[in-house]
């Protein structure tokens, strides 16, 4: 993610700003169109059918904004299971209080989806609805049942693996208080305001739709959050109901704007000229296989951070990555490569050294607080999705979901799969190309 550009004193929103604030407005009115958990046909806000019932999620803390994502599929696909019994809507955890966005002095709680996805788009594929939305809908601020869904304490046997849940202990300290109501106190995505009714630990081992026996039957709540869902597995990664969901987290426009304004003014780079026009809905899309060509300028992922920290053994050093990216700019024939990172400012300077015809998108202050960190970050993997030649970081989330993107836009897997080796890894096994399914 970029950091922001050092533009002090400045007080006053430049025109650009102005314009992206209009056309956030306007992107957010038009979702009053759309009623929360809506395709056609549906309830408007505040009068959904006292019968429908509502599924809620969190993750674990630490984890970031691209797991995150990841997680928000294996939920969707347990929710189409529910549906084919009953009405359900999930309801869409606010973004917030992230590992990865440290940005001093920006208010990054209490974010509503809308701000990063279309909600149009993810109601295509499964009724949807914004936390807000629910609050009005089902008529407080209350959770019936918090399930906090844990492993087992004995593990698992090799070769022993089957698909289960139970009613266990809690393994860790809950992370809920009960207050002198008997209501349960939480982080709740940072609305103080709401409580849990009753809250219990399940041990979990198997795909999401596991679940849903548990929901239907043992249970009687309307309003149902399961906390750490990433226990869960995907029900079938990389099938077509991955894909459909996947495919329907389409970027919100204002963010689309800025990345192809971007591409435009800096690196020579259009949908039509790199043929990756782009089709608002994306249940009309069918991409054809290395249909995209991509800008005139090679795009990089390079994590650092924790990545170094933690010691991996298959993240480059700067100089090792600098090699690898004049290597491929002189056998791709280009002269520009844009780089998405996390480098510290000390890295960034080394990397401007090295890398002369490297370019980043550096935020305003102004712009930094009014896309949030999330928001950049979805900028920067915008851009990289439609160069010529990506290459990533190993086994980062960030990385595979630009795969994903330029998977989408029907990119050739060459161009695509690709990630820097360690400086003295043996074998630099490169990512595994998932095709995506219609």
């Amino acid at each position: 993610m970029a950091a922001p550009s050092p533009r002090a004193g400045v007080t006053v929103l430049s025109p650009q700003c102005c314009l992206l604030a209009l056309l956030v407005s306007q992107a957010l009115a038009d979702l009053g169109e759309f009623s929360p958990g809506q395709s056609v046909g549906s309830l408007p806000v505040g009068a959904a059918a006292q019968e429908r019932r509502y599924l809620l999620y969190d993750v674990n803390p630490p984890e970031g904004f691209n797991l995150r994502r990841d997680v928000y599929i294996r939920m969707a696909s347990l929710l189409k299971t529910l549906q084919k019994s009953e009405d359900w809507v999930l309801v869409l955890p606010p973004w917030g209080r992230l590992y990865h966005w440290q940005s001093p002095d920006i208010h990054q709680v209490r974010i509503p989806w809308a701000e990063f996805f279309e909600l149009k788009s993810l109601n295509q594929n499964i009724p949807v609805i914004e936390y807000e939305d629910f609050l009005a809908e089902s008529g407080g601020p209350f959770i019936e049942q918090v399930y906090v869904l844990q492993g087992y304490a004995e593990g698992w046997k090799e070769g022993t693996w089957e698909e289960k849940v139970d009613q266990r202990t809690c393994i860790d300290q809950l992370m809920y208080s009960e207050d002198k109501h008997g209501y349960y106190r939480g982080w709740f995505w940072g609305y103080e305001e709401t409580r849990g009714l009753n809250v219990t630990c399940l041990s979990v081992q198997g795909s999401a739709s596991i679940m849903a026996n548990i929901l239907l039957k043992n249970t009687t709540a309307r309003t149902i959050m399961l906390d750490r869902a990433e226990n869960l597995l995907h029900d079938h990664y990389g099938g077509r109901d991955y894909w459909n969901a996947r495919r329907s987290m389409v970027f919100a426009q204002h963010l689309r704007i800025v990345g192809d304004e971007f591409r435009a003014n800096v690196l020579r780079s259009n949908d039509e000229a790199d043929k990756t026009i782009f089709v608002e809905d994306w249940t009309r899309v069918k991409a054809k296989p290395n249909m995209a060509l991509g800008g005139p300028y090679l795009a990089v992922h390079l994590r650092r951070k924790d990545f170094i920290w933690g010691h991996r053994e298959d993240v480059p050093s700067l100089r090792k990555a600098a090699e690898e990216i004049h290597s491929l700019l002189k056998k791709l024939k280009l002269k520009k490569v844009f780089v998405a990172t996390d480098a510290d400012r000390g890295d960034l300077e080394a990397l401007r050294k090295l890398i002369p015809e490297m370019v980043r998108f550096e935020p305003t202050w102004e712009e930094l607080e009014f896309f949030k960190d999330g928001g950049i970050a979805i900028i920067d993997q915008w851009i990289c999705a439609h160069a010529r030649y990506f290459i990533g970081t190993s086994v980062s989330t960030f990385s595979f979901r630009i795969h994903e993107e330029r998977e989408i836009l029907g990119f050739d897997p060459k161009t695509t799969y690709n990630r820097f080796c360690g400086d003295k890894e043996k074998n630099c096994e490169q990512p595994t190309h998932w095709k995506i399914v219609y």
